[in-house]
């Protein structure tokens, strides 16, 4: 590792956030967003499934939040550091066989369901 690397990870480790939950792929979680609208600033909140979570707990990990509003779908990608997300609740905890739940983008109905994880 150089010195620029070194740096860099001594630097991300401090911006580390330690307030997340545990979840992954198939979970049902609120997330909290604080939304800036001029000089006002109030916090909104996106609740979904995940539908897939990236890279591990370093900076650059990003996690993507689906949900259905009025009949079409809406995702959201997050990074799990960024200071926009400012809480996030773990509602239900899902039941998938893959990391990445692609396949529920064309689903419905009964069979968009996901089995609750004991």
């Amino acid at each position: 590792m150089g010195i620029n690397q070194e740096l860099i990870k001594k630097v991300s480790i401090t911006q580390e956030r330690k307030d997340i939950p545990e979840f992954r792929s198939g979970d049902t979680i609120r997330v909290y967003v604080k939304i800036k609208e001029g000089e006002k600033e109030r916090i909104q909140m996106f609740e979904g499934f995940v539908l897939k979570r990236s890279g591990t707990s370093s900076n650059d990990a990003t996690f993507t939040v689906r949900k259905e509003s009025f009949g079409i779908g809406v995702e959201k990608t997050f990074f799990i550091n960024s200071p926009i997300v400012s809480k996030i609740d773990v509602i239900k905890k899902g039941k998938v066989r893959q990391s990445k739940i692609f396949y529920m983008r064309e689903r419905k109905g009964k069979s968009a369901r996901i089995k609750p994880r004991d």
